[in-house]
């Protein structure tokens, strides 16, 4: 991938850390960061942006990765593990760690609807309280739950107790991040 890509067409975005909505201009010159999750990490010349893999045909010449996606399409089985992996398709648009693995998930809930579906509430945190980020990952993380095969609900509720240490961080996420 090239260094530098420019924006083919106007493109909203959020403003990282802050989680403001923006609108980047066609023409802006922009350099890719991170792509995990599906969606896309810029640096511009203003500071990081998330583009939200909807709108990531905006930077101009830029092909997203096959098996984005949080399920299979020929998925029709529902299973916890199904749901854990599609969090694991979430990232902080900073950190190239998954959610799971930054220890941010602290509890997930799992419940047969009336029905015959299932609802699922999922309790998580953010690295740090004033992130403007967390409704941004609250939101993409329910979303790819609720892709999943007979979810007929989801919900994903931000908490902050108990607060979150790098010590929550998996064996794998520490590896990834050179911890260890």
């Amino acid at each position: 991938m090239p260094e530098t890509q420019l924006l083919a067409r106007d493109c909203p975005a959020t403003a990282i850390p802050a989680g403001d909505a923006v609108r980047l201009p066609a023409g802006t010159e922009v350099f890719i960061t991170q792509t995990l999750g599906g969606n896309v990490t810029v640096r511009t010349d203003q500071g990081l942006f998330r583009i939200a893999r909807e709108e990531a045909g905006a930077i101009d010449g830029y092909a997203p990765h096959e098996g984005g996606p949080a399920t299979d399409p020929g998925q029709t089985d529902f299973s916890e593990q199904a749901v854990w992996e599609a969090l694991k398709t979430c990232f902080d648009p900073e950190i190239p760690v998954n959610i799971v693995d930054l220890g941010l998930v602290y509890d997930l809930a799992i419940e047969q609807a009336p029905a015959g579906g299932h609802t699922i509430d999922v309790k998580m945190t953010l690295t740090a309280p004033g992130c403007g980020m967390g409704p941004v990952i609250a939101e993409d993380a329910r979303q790819k739950i609720a892709a999943l095969p007979t979810v007929e609900s989801a919900k994903v509720h931000i908490v902050w107790d108990p607060v979150w240490t790098p010590q929550m961080i998996s064996a794998e996420g520490r590896k990834k991040l050179g911890l260890e």
